[in-house]
C-alpha cells in the first residue's frame, strides 16, 4: 500500500518566501493537501514457447493485463535473466561437523540476522534467483536433522550455479531464525550450516492414539493426542512467519521445506494450513517440501526407533495398517502445502539434495510485472487476475499468480462493511489468523440419538495489547462461527460477543487471563467440521479456528463402558462472575458443565498450576443395565513408566434421572504434591458386577 501525497501550493509557498510573502490568512487557515490512495500488485510471470523455451525481449506494451476483467495500466516491467551454468566446485572437504545433541548449543549473536526488505517497486536482487532453506528441527529426529544438513552441504558445495542467492531458517519450536540473508558466499553457508545445532526442537514429535501406538508398559487410555493438540498449528504458524518476511521482496522465492513428515491431526486447525498457503501465494513464495525420512521401508510392526504395540490388533494387522496410514497422512500434508502453492514435494528419496535442485529448476527466467490496482476498495476480497499477451500469440504459455486478496483498512470500513467483512471471511476461503484462537470440543450424551456438544474457545488476554495501547477504554469481540456435517449442510450457526475493559483493575489480569467463548448445541452421531471466527472491534484484527470432530454413537458400545468426553479443568467460575466470557448460546438445563451456578472451564491446552487444583468430569451410561451397577473410578497420574500418584478407588451409586442411567464421575485433585513437569493423566472407570471397563487418557503439563 503506498499514499501519494501532492501539495498543489508547493510552488507558491516556496516563491513567497523568496518575496517576504505577507502574514498568513486571517483564522491560520492551514494548505490544502490531496491525498491519494493506491495498491501496486506485482506479478511474476513466466513465459514460454510451444518448445517450453523461455521467450526474451518483452516489454510492458507486449503484456495485457485485466483485474477482474478490468484493464490494468503496467508501470513496472523487468526482465530477470537467469543462467543454469554450474558453479566451479568448491574444494573437497568434510562435510561439517554438526553440533552433537549432547553438547550446548552455540551463544546466539547480539544482533539477530533478517531478511533484508525491498522498497515497492524496487528491484534490487536483479537476474538472481532467490532460494530459501528452511529446516523444521522441530518435525525431524536426529538422523533426519543430519541427513538434512548433508542435503544442503552437498547443493551448496556443487549443485550452485551463478544466479543463485541462498537463505537459511530454522525452526526449533519457539520461533523462526534467519541464520543467513540471501548470498552466494558458498563459504558462508557452509559456516551456517555448520551452526546447526543437531537435536534441537525435539520433544514435539507427533503422537498417535491408534492401534500403531507403542505399549509402554504402564498406561493406556483411548486418546493420547491431546497434548500435542496445538503442535502442527505452531509448525504451519512459524512457516507462515517465514513467508511474510519473505513477502517484502519483490522478485520470485522457492522455499524448500525440510521436514520428516507433517501430520494434520482431527484436532489441527485446518484455517492454518489454508492461511499459510494463501500466504504463500500472496508473497509470491512456492514450496518445495522434502521429507528427510528419505525411502522408508519398515517392518510391519515398526522399527527399534519405536516401543511395540501391545495390543490385540498387533496379531490382526491392524497395527500395521494404522503404522502406514499414520505415515500416509504425514506425506500428504507435505504434498499439499506443495501442490497448493505450485510446488512439488520430494518423498521417498534418499538423495535429499534432489528436492533443492527441483526448486532451482522451477525458477527459469521470468518477467517482473507491477501496476497500481484500480480498485481502490479496502475489502479484503479476491482479486482474479488475467494477463496475456498483446499479439495473441496462442503458443505462448504464460505462468503467472492468478489472483490476490485485497487490503483492509478497518478504520474506514462502515458498519455494514464490518458485518460484510465477517460474514466473507465466514464464507469465503480468506483464512485469517492475525488472532490466536484454541478450541475444545466435547460431547455427552442426552438420550438414545442426541448429544450435547459444549466448545469453549480461548483467545490469550495479551493479544488485546494492541488495541491497549492505542489508548481504547474497552473492546468488544465478536464471535461467528458455523458447524456442518458430512454432506455440508449447516446444522447450526453461532454468534456472540465478549467485551472486554482495557483499564483499570481488569485490565492488569489480562495478561494471564484469557478471553473465552463457550456455546453448545446438540447432534446426532457424525463426523461434523467447524469454523470459528473472532475479531477484535478496535483494531480489526481477525482469528480464525477451523476443525473437524467425531460424536461416536455410544449405544453400539458392548465391549466396554460406554463414557462421554473426560474435561480436564483447573477453573470453576460463578456464572455471574464471568468476566470475560460469552456464554449466551450455553444452555444451563441441559449442559453438564454447569452445576449449581458454578459452571466448569475446560483446560484447552492442558497446562495446569500446581498451586490450583485440578477437576475432572466425566459421565458413564449404563442403559438397559437393571437394577444399577456400581462403579468404581480412580485417577492416575504416571510420569514416563513411573506411577506418580494415584486417588483412592471412588465409589459411585449416583444416577441421574433419565432413561440412559447416567452416572456423573467428578474429581477435585491437589496438585501441590507433585513435581513440575509432563504427566500422563488416566481415568480409569471399572464395572465389578458386568465385568466391564472403560480407560481415558491425556498427557497433561504442570507448572507452578
Amino acid at each position: 500500500m503506498r499514499r501519494i501525497a501532492c501539495s498543489l501550493l508547493l510552488a507558491i509557498l516556496a516563491l513567497a518566501q523568496q518575496q517576504n510573502a505577507p502574514a498568513p490568512a486571517p483564522g491560520g487557515a492551514k494548505p490544502v493537501t490531496f491525498s491519494a490512495t493506491s495498491q501496486l500488485v506485482e506479478e511474476t510471470v513466466t513465459v514460454k514457447d510451444r518448445n517450453g523455451k523461455v521467450i526474451e525481449g518483452l516489454t510492458a506494451k507486449d503484456f495485457v493485463v485485466t483485474e477482474d476483467g478490468v484493464p490494468q495500466t503496467i508501470k513496472i516491467c523487468s526482465f530477470q535473466k537467469l543462467t543454469d551454468e554450474p558453479l566451479p566446485p568448491l574444494p573437497k572437504t568434510p562435510a561439517p561437523a554438526a553440533a552433537a545433541a549432547d553438547t550446548k548449543p552455540p551463544v546466539p549473536g547480539v544482533t539477530a540476522t533478517q531478511i533484508a526488505p525491498e522498497p515497492p517497486g524496487e528491484i534490487h536482487y536483479q537476474n538472481r534467483r532467490l532460494m530459501v532453506m528452511y529446516f523444521d528441527m522441530s518435525a525431524m529426529p536426529q538422523a533426519d536433522q543430519m541427513r538434512a544438513q548433508a542435503a544442503a552441504y552437498k547443493f551448496i558445495t556443487t549443485q550452485m550455479t551463478p544466479p543463485d542467492l541462498m537463505a537459511v531458517m530454522d525452526y526449533n519450536g519457539a520461533s523462526v531464525q534467519v541464520l543467513q540473508d540471501f548470498t552466494n558466499d558458498r563459504d558462508q553457508l557452509l559456516t551456517v550450516l555448520t551452526k546447526l545445532f543437531i537435536g534441537e526442537g525435539q520433544g514435539l514429535d507427533e503422537l498417535n492414539a491408534d492401534d500403531s501406538a507403542a505399549d509402554t508398559g504402564s498406561a493406556f487410555g483411548e486418546d493420547d493426542s491431546e497434548f500435542n493438540l496445538f503442535n502442527t498449528d505452531r509448525q504451519l504458524s512459524a512457516l507462515q512467519t517465514a513467508v511474510k518476511m519473505l513477502g517484502t521482496l519483490n522478485e520470485k522465492k522457492v522455499l524448500v521445506y525440510f521436514a520428516s513428515g507433517l501430520q494434520l491431526n482431527g484436532v489441527d486447525n485446518q484455517a492454518q494450513f489454508q492461511a499459510t498457503t494463501q500466504a504463500a501465494l500472496k508473497a509470491n513464495v512456492v514450496f518445495y517440501t522434502v521429507d528427510a525420512r528419505g525411502l522408508v521401508a519398515t517392518p510391519p510392526l515398526g522399527d527399534a526407533t519405536h516401543g511395540s504395540p501391545g495390543s490385540k490388533a498387533m496379531y490382526s494387522g491392524s497395527s500395521a495398517m494404522a503404522f502406514n496410514n499414520n505415515f500416509q497422512k504425514s506425506q500428504d500434508t507435505l504434498y499439499g502445502l506443495a501442490s497448493d502453492t505450485g510446488g512439488k514435494a520430494l518423498l521417498d528419496n534418499n538423495d535429499l539434495s534432489r528436492g533443492v535442485v527441483m526448486a532451482q529448476q522451477s525458477v527459469a527466467s521470468y518477467y517482473i510485472i507491477g501496476y497500481y490496482s484500480s480498485n481502490q476498495a479496502l475489502d479484503g476480497k479476491f482479486r482474479r487476475i488475467k494477463i496475456t499477451l498483446a499479439d495473441g500469440n496462442e503458443g505462448a504459455k504464460l505462468e503467472y499468480r492468478q489472483g490476490y486478496f485485497g487490503g483492509r483498512e478497518w478504520n474506514k470500513f462502515t458498519t455494514a462493511d464490518k458485518e460484510r467483512q465477517l460474514l466473507d471471511a465466514l464464507m469465503q476461503g480468506d483464512f485469517i489468523t492475525d488472532l490466536t484462537i484454541q478450541m475444545e470440543v466435547n460431547y455427552f450424551q442426552l438420550n438414545s440419538a442426541e448429544y450435547y456438544v459444549p466448545l469453549v474457545a480461548k483467545i490469550p488476554g495479551s493479544e488485546l495489547a494492541l488495541a491497549r495501547r492505542r489508548g481504547a477504554e474497552h473492546t468488544e469481540i465478536v464471535f461467528i462461527g458455523e458447524v456442518k456435517d458430512e454432506y455440508n449442510a449447516t446444522i447450526t450457526n453461532l454468534r456472540d460477543h465478549v467485551d472486554v475493559k482495557l483499564s483499570g483493575e481488569t485490565a492488569a489480569e489480562l495478561a494471564h487471563r484469557p478471553i473465552e467463548y463457550e456455546a453448545g448445541f446438540v447432534v446426532l452421531p457424525g463426523t461434523y467440521s467447524i469454523k470459528l471466527l473472532a475479531r477484535d472491534e478496535e483494531t480489526g484484527r481477525i482469528g480464525t479456528y477451523m476443525t473437524k470432530f467425531t460424536i461416536p454413537n455410544l449405544n453400539k458400545v458392548q465391549e466396554r463402558i460406554p463414557i462421554s468426553s473426560v474435561v480436564l479443568s483447573g477453573q470453576r467460575v460463578d456464572r455471574r462472575d464471568a468476566l470475560y466470557t460469552a456464554n449466551k448460546s450455553k444452555t444451563p438445563s441441559v449442559d453438564p458443565l454447569i452445576q449449581d451456578g458454578i459452571e466448569l472451564m475446560p483446560s484447552v491446552t492442558r497446562v495446569f498450576s500446581r498451586r490450583n487444583d485440578m477437576y475432572i468430569y466425566l459421565q458413564a451410561y449404563q442403559r438397559g443395565a437393571t437394577p444399577q451397577q456400581p462403579l468404581v473410578a480412580f485417577v492416575t497420574f504416571y510420569r514416563g513408566q513411573t506411577k506418580a500418584f494415584e486417588t483412592p478407588p471412588l465409589g459411585v451409586t449416583e444416577e441421574l434421572p433419565n432413561r440412559l442411567k447416567t452416572v456423573p464421575l467428578k474429581f477435585d485433585l491437589s496438585l501441590s504434591k507433585l513435581p513440575p513437569g509432563k504427566y500422563d493423566c488416566q481415568v480409569t472407570v471399572l464395572d465389578p458386577t458386568g465385568k466391564k471397563a472403560a480407560f481415558w487418557q491425556a498427557p497433561v503439563m504442570l507448572v507452578q
